[in-house]
């Protein structure tokens, strides 16, 4: 199962280099069940992998002018912040034992399920998301909500170690007024920053094998490399649904896989 593990780490970055979303979702699902790593530490991984792989990414959408630093600033500073108290005083505070109805769960079990309810939302925004017409400019009145978006994505996406991009694209188009590709790569450039601040975070409270870390870390950079390289070869629209039913699908599976052998 390592060597399949490997691979989809590439396959991360293949994701986040073509589409800037999807791939940081996977991360933790990867790291759990092919790689057998504790749901917990697994989010802290997840932030370092995502957040240091997307330098690749950033480093070829600012060559193209495609990275818009106002709408960083606006949505990105709050989204940091998000992250930062999801990390500090929401993970922490999490009891090791959690009442769902008449059904005891573990700290561990209920990530993984936030995590496939994030999961399900990411599948159901690519397949079902139409094409905005791209109207640059943040209007006045948007600015404030970007703001808010931004600081609830933070906190919704720092519990479970997630990049964002499936939440941040569709608010810097709808609420930002970015063409995809900018938004795209605003996105890529946010989820970095937000996910090395929540990985440092971390570090002072858990022991982590480096090693290991590196390998992935590469690998999901050689994806993103690939997936840069891609987005200028496939019809990005037609990618995005695709890999929208395979997120789908591992939700699905996560769910079950939680509710009927999860202890």
């Amino acid at each position: 199962m390592e060597v399949v593990g490997y691979f989809a780490s590439i396959l991360i970055g293949v994701s986040l280099g073509l589409i800037g979303s999807g791939g940081s979702i996977l991360t933790v699902p990867v790291l759990v069940y092919l790689f057998n790593i504790n749901p917990v530490l697994a989010t802290t991984y997840s932030l370092c992998i995502v957040g240091l792989s997307s330098i690749a990414g950033i480093i070829s959408r600012m060559k193209q002018r495609l990275v818009d630093i106002k709408t960083i600033i606006i949505f990105g500073i709050p989204s940091v912040i998000g992250v930062f108290i999801a990390r500090k005083f929401f993970l922490p505070n999490i009891p090791d034992t959690i009442h769902l109805g008449n059904t005891l769960i573990s700290k561990s079990n209920f990530i993984m399920l936030f995590f496939a309810s994030l999961m399900l939302v990411s599948a159901l925004s690519m397949i079902l998301g139409k094409n905005k017409k791209e109207v640059e400019g943040i209007l006045p009145e948007y600015g404030i909500a970007l703001m808010m978006v931004g600081l609830g994505e933070g906190m919704l996406t720092g519990i479970v170690g997630a990049g964002g991009g499936f939440l941040i694209i569709p608010a810097l188009v709808i609420l930002g007024k970015l063409p995809m590709k900018k938004a795209i790569a605003s996105s890529i450039f946010i989820i970095s920053i937000k996910s090395i601040v929540g990985f440092v975070g971390d570090i002072s409270d858990t022991t982590i094998d480096w090693n290991f870390l590196i390998v992935i870390v590469l690998l999901a950079t050689l994806g993103i490399i690939i997936g840069n390289y891609l987005n200028k070869k496939i019809d990005g629209a037609k990618l995005k649904k695709g890999f929208g039913w395979f997120v789908l699908v591992m939700a699905s599976v996560i769910f079950i896989e939680q509710f009927f052998f999860g202890k």
